[in-house]
């Protein structure tokens, strides 16, 4: 196999000195230096090609706590310390989100896990904010909006922004009288994690309101499949560190998806109907949000790779239950399709790569089907990418399908039988704000009485200013394509 350590000593293979301590793949044997230099090297790589983070910007980094994420705070950690011949120039922030509650967690554990997770942030010296599934009922409804750019242009360019950058630490440190540390590193240290609360919570109540736990508990348990669920868990989990980057003023959010990861999930939304937006679920940068961009710079790093590199140069991780049915034989399409690649990946070395690759290969610009040319795209209540079933002649009979049985589900009443007033909290008046991949999600998410507050407000005010737009619709002027330009 290639994924161990041979036998008889051998040659790095980049060094040729040092005995090889292990083998990446077949002809890649590498002694730890110069894994190291590859692993760090493959990071500042990433981000120098796609140029997107610009220096002194505010990046949050959200971590699991699992081997990936934990890589990637190393990695900023190294690339931000004195010693480093070329610092990265980007200002750290550090959020962890709390799901033990829907993971079947106890409190004690959920207390326990969330100690060792604040002592590993704390040891960073970097600002950082804890939160938990159960604050998703507190969330706004702008939330589910596409935030205003700040211009499609921030800065001029980046070469232009590194210079103008390193310009002004050069005045800061001339006022410091030669001080070198009036910079980023100092501004780092101005940031004290004391000065930050933990989740906006004083020290004490470390965990939410039991009576919230139950309301996220009942929110789960209404869904029908653990692959709801799973979809659930990941939308809750993408709003809080939304949330968060949003009220902190991160501009810049980085995922510690690893190319495993991402082979994995190219393949599962695939299979969920998500085929139109799978270059934003998975390339190296995401901006459906707006003003805070999701990057994953751990993309090309294989799980193998993440784990030697923890291994060997101590890494700390917090490793925490992940969602369980509750009959051992259900699964989910998440996991079925995560067997299935690994199981492949065992026999054909390549397989993962193969399928990364493969998506590398998807445009980054979906087509904004049912939207006027140069408007902006309608947008799903959920996931904020541009709906998918606008156009096409599938699209409307899907539509009118799913609205059908969503009204008729087990449990809950058509949509014309409710009071007006209700009509709006059915499934029926849910779905034609939902993307198709979101509709199959939403049909097996239970009532909808059980989502959170924030759905329902965001939901009624997309379907008052569509019902709005609809009243108006004969009062408003069309322009004539036809007219001549030239003429007043």
């Amino acid at each position: 196999s290639d994924t161990s350590v041979p036998s008889s000593p051998r040659a790095c293979a980049k060094c040729k000195q040092g005995s090889a301590a292990l083998v990446i793949r077949v002809g890649d044997a590498f002694c730890r230096a110069c894994f190291r230099e590859y692993f760090v090297h493959k990071f500042r790589a990433v981000l120098g090609k796609n140029r997107v983070i610009f220096p002194g910007e505010k990046v949050l980094l959200a971590l699991s706590g699992g081997p990936a994420s934990s890589a990637m705070l190393r990695q900023v950690q190294e690339g931000l310390s004195r010693e480093t011949a070329k610092r990265l120039r980007f200002v750290p922030g550090l959020v962890y989100v709390d799901e033990g509650a829907v993971c079947g967690q106890s409190a004690a554990q959920r207390e326990e896990s969330l100690a060792r997770v604040e002592a590993m942030l704390q040891a960073t010296g970097f600002p950082y904010y804890l939160a938990h599934l159960e604050q998703a009922f507190d969330l706004p409804g702008s939330i589910l909006r596409r935030g205003p750019r700040g211009g499609d242009e921030p800065c001029p360019g980046y070469k232009e922004a590194v210079e103008d950058f390193i310009q002004q630490q050069r005045q800061e440190a001339a006022v410091a009288d030669g001080d070198g540390a009036a910079s980023l590193p100092q501004r780092l240290a101005q940031l004290r994690t004391q000065d930050v609360p933990a989740g906006g919570e004083p020290p004490g109540a470390r965990l939410p309101a039991a009576a919230r736990t139950q309301e996220l508990l009942r929110l789960f348990d209404a869904a029908e499949t653990l692959t709801a669920k799973e979809e659930l868990l990941q939308m809750l989990r993408t709003h809080l560190i939304l949330h968060t980057a949003r009220t902190r003023g991160y501009t810049k959010v980085m995922m510690g998806d690893s190319c495993t990861r991402v082979a994995v999930k190219l393949l599962t939304n695939l299979a969920l109907g998500r085929g139109a937006f799978l270059a934003m679920d998975t390339g190296f940068l995401d901006s459906r949000h707006g003003d805070v961009a999701v990057v994953r710079p751990m993309r090309e790093y294989m799980a193998k790779e993440i784990a030697f590199y923890n291994h060997f140069f101590g890494v700390p991780t917090v490793i925490t239950p992940a969602l369980r049915a509750k009959r051992r034989d259900k699964t989910s399409i998440h996991r079925l399709m995560e067997d299935f690649l690994l199981g492949l990946q065992a026999e054909f070395p390549s397989t993962i790569s193969t399928v990364y690759r493969t998506g590398e290969k998807l445009s980054t610009a979906p087509a904004e089907v049912g939207s006027e040319p140069g408007a902006e795209p309608q947008r799903c209540l959920l996931c904020l990418c541009a709906l998918d079933t606008l156009a096409g002649e599938w699209g409307p009979r899907v539509g009118a399908a799913d609205s059908a049985d969503a009204a008729r589900g087990p449990g809950v009443p058509a949509a014309r039988s409710l009071p007006p007033l209700r009509r709006a909290e059915s499934r029926a008046a849910f779905l034609p704000l939902l993307c198709y991949s979101c509709r199959l999600t939403f049909k097996e998410l239970g009532h909808p009485d059980t989502l959170p507050p924030y759905v329902h407000s965001e939901a009624r005010r997309r379907s008052r200013r569509a019902e709005m737009k609809q009243q108006i619709q004969e009062f408003l002027l069309e322009d004539d394509d036809d007219e001549d330009p030239s003429e007043s």
